[in-house]
């Protein structure tokens, strides 16, 4: 399939359209056309002459190929997937030629409308002065100049039948000027042309943000080979290549530190604005940005491959689906343009013909009916709020991968966590301490696990290094498989490990009861001994996030009734984890398919959200209405979930919720206000009241109304600025 980017659409409706006639041109079913985006998809056995003019039909233009550099130099590579990755953002760069043409077009449109705008003031004071046929001609001349492209689209369709916004308006402006309404006809077309370009300014404004945000992307690397320097671009970067990162720059593609130190700031992947340090062998994702330090960084995903790529990809497929409420609003307007017309004209032909109204009167409430009865308002209620929402979290590093899932993220009641790494670090750390010999415990505990890479030792020796304790090397260590280590610290034998390393002593009681208490309590138990006695039991626990326990209480705040924690660990540790957060209810000692189970058991009841860090979870992520994964862009958790949260923990949250939920707010609003002034408008024909002047108010205020209330989305409130 052939992609490209289209300038000018004048509204979804005609989008629709264009996308059906493209349907019926030869090898044309597989088209489609994304209002928004503003991205056209067709084979290339189409003909691009037919194409172009149905396009221009609807004075829409086609400002540039997205997919052309894939049938040039990245042939080798074959796969369409290339379009994703760089070269959309080369294409921003070709792009500002058009970016300027497209200007000129809205420009072009404004100085139209201006210009009539001026004609049709000065015909109102010139009415009286001047003779009658010399106002006329001024109406008539400031009605073709703002109207005369709505005029001709208008009356094409009426000739082959087809009824939408532009016949309406054509029909309106032909029966008002029939009747001599000059005033009211000029109104109308300087109106209408005045939404339109409104319009159009507020999509572009919602895709322009999306566009800034998707220029994250490098665009060349420094490729160091034979110890030579080259510049390349980045879609050339293969696995295990070397590139040199100076201070400023972008890291081009995902990959791990080998020579250097330096901060790195990630906000373009996870949204987080504190820059993490990065020394050999740590991690780093391509579009993050190098701070101060030189770094050679050698690559482990080609930029196809790479987060920075999967999310640009998935942020840009976000746009292009369309929300249930959409394809609500799109069918509704489908059938809502002849039910308006055959209103018009009922209102016109029943009050003369049974009633002895007069035609002139009833034919003027017809036309007014006809102009009330546009749907743009209606049209417009949801593409720009779900773009402007899918945007504002795409800027907070949470992805929603479609306007559906956001819909869906405003509507949840239910949200299922799990623990291990959700809620929890998934990094053990020391919970408890019992020390029976202070002089030797935690000394000797440190000299057995310095030198040892298991989460238990790492927690232990973070333990010691807070309280300031240094260790003796060992003179000997030896591992026991399933039970812990032996070992010789200043010439006496020690031991460390769970109950069965300590079988060569007797516990006494109180010992004993000790370790009974810690188990109960969920913790794991690391003791150290002599020969002869316990000196001491480490508990030891996974660290609750610092943040859940805010994050579940905004939640709760934000109308989310039931939170469940589900859990593979044992029931005390649960429950332990879930008093400490404040979940509603909790579940432990589950497997995967258990999860499973549960979260289908919670979506018989309401709409349910899973959280998870994306591996383990991924049935139950699946199962879920929602699946929402954290994590920094694991695949598995990019692919599986709905939602992906690209910081490793669950701050922005309710950040996401909010905005979805705003999202949602905004769409019944606009689609109650759009009804409601039509509604309104339409009972005033009942006393004859309703004239051109309140049908265009009613119609052109609704959508510049809906436009500027989607867009608030956008504008970032100061206290979430955190």
């Amino acid at each position: 399939m052939n992609e490209y980017r289209i300038k000018g659409l004048s509204c979804a409706g005609c989008a629709q359209r264009i996308e059906d006639e493209i349907k019926q041109l030869e090898h044309g079913e597989d088209t489609t056309l994304s209002y928004n985006s503003g991205k056209l998809k067709v084979s290339p056995e189409v003909s691009l002459p037919d194409v172009n003019r149905i396009l221009k039909s609807d004075g829409a233009y086609i400002s540039e190929q997205l997919n052309k550099q894939l049938n040039t130099h990245d042939h080798q590579h074959g796969g369409h997937d290339h379009s994703h990755g760089d070269h959309k953002h080369e294409d921003h760069d070709h792009g500002h030629g058009d970016h300027d043409h497209e200007h000129g077009d809205g420009n072009k449109m404004l100085k139209l409308l201006i210009t009539s705008g001026v004609i049709y003031i000065a015909a109102i004071f010139l009415d009286g002065v001047l003779a009658n046929w010399s106002v006329i001609i001024l109406y008539l001349a400031a009605t073709v100049i703002s109207g005369y492209t709505t005029f001709i689209r208008g009356l094409k369709n009426l000739t082959k039948l087809k009824f939408n916004i532009d016949t309406l308006m054509t029909i309106a402006l032909i029966g008002a000027v029939a009747i001599g309404e000059w005033k009211e006809a000029t109104l109308v077309a300087i109106l209408f042309g005045l939404n339109e370009l409104l319009e159009g300014y507020g999509m572009e404004k919602a895709r322009r943000s999306m566009e800034v945000l998707l220029q994250v992307a490098p665009k060349e690397a420094v490729k160091l080979e034979n110890g030579q320097e080259n510049i390349v671009p980045i879609s050339s970067l293969q696995v295990g290549d070397l590139v040199k990162i100076k201070p400023g720059e972008k890291i081009p593609s995902d990959g791990v530190v080998l020579e250097g130190k330096s901060s790195v700031n990630e906000a373009a992947i996870t949204g987080e604005s504190l820059p993490l340090e990065k020394e050999a062998g740590e991690p780093v994702f391509g579009g993050s940005i190098n701070n101060e330090g030189l770094l050679i960084v050698k690559i482990e995903k080609a930029y196809n491959d790479s987060s920075l790529a999967k999310i640009l990809h998935l942020v840009q497929e976000a746009q292009e689906t369309k929300t249930p409420t959409e394809l609500f609003i799109n069918k509704f307007a489908k059938y809502y343009t002849p039910l308006i017309m055959i209103i018009a004209a009922l209102v016109t032909v029943v009050p003369p013909l049974l009633f002895q109204g007069n035609w002139t009167t009833w034919l003027y409430q017809g036309l007014s009916v006809l102009i009330v009865g546009c749907p743009c308002a209606l049209i417009l209620s949801s593409p720009i709020a779900i773009v402007s929402g899918i945007t504002r979290n795409a800027k907070n590093g949470i992805l929603v991968k479609g306007g559906v899932f956001l819909e869906q993220l405003g509507k949840i009641d239910t949200l299922a966590f799990d623990k291990t790494g959700t809620l929890t670090k998934g990094e053990p750390h020391v919970a408890q301490l019992e020390i029976y010999d202070e002089e030797r415990f935690l000394p000797v505990a440190g000299a057995i696990e310095k030198s040892s890479s298991h989460p238990l030792a790492k927690a232990i020796m973070k333990e010691l290094a807070e309280r300031n304790i240094t260790a003796p090397d060992p003179d000997e260590i030896e591992t026991i498989t399933g039970r812990g280590i032996k070992a010789k610290v200043n010439g006496e034998s020690y031991w460390l490990g769970n109950e069965k390393s300590i079988e060569h002593i007797t516990i006494p009681e109180p010992i004993q009861k000790q370790i009974d208490l810690f188990k109960n309590d969920g913790l794991t138990l690391v003791l150290v001994a002599d020969e002869h006695q316990v000196l001491g039991i480490f508990g030891i626990a996974d660290e609750i996030r610092q943040e859940s326990k805010t994050v579940i209480a905004s939640l709760h705040k934000l109308g989310i009734k039931d939170t469940v924690m589900l859990t593979g660990d044992h029931q005390k540790t649960a429950e332990k984890v879930a008093s400490a957060v404040g979940v509603t209810r909790f579940f432990g000692g589950l497997l995967p398919e258990d999860k499973v189970n549960h979260i289908k058991e919670l979506s018989s009841k309401g709409i349910v959200a899973m959280i998870g860090d994306g591996i383990n979870d991924a049935p139950a992520l699946a199962s879920a209405q929602l699946g929402i994964a954290m994590g920094k862009g694991t695949d598995s958790a990019i692919e599986t979930a709905d939602i992906v949260l690209m910081q490793d923990h669950l701050g922005k949250l309710p950040t996401a919720v909010s905005v979805a939920k705003r999202v949602n707010r905004v769409i019944r609003f606009n689609i109650i206000v759009a009804l409601g002034l039509k509604i309104i408008a339409l009972l005033l024909t009942i006393p004859g009241w309703l004239t051109l002047w309140i049908a265009i108010l009613s119609d052109m205020g609704a959508t510049i109304f809906v436009t500027l209330v989607s867009l608030t989305i956008l504008i970032e409130g100061r206290k979430e600025k955190i």
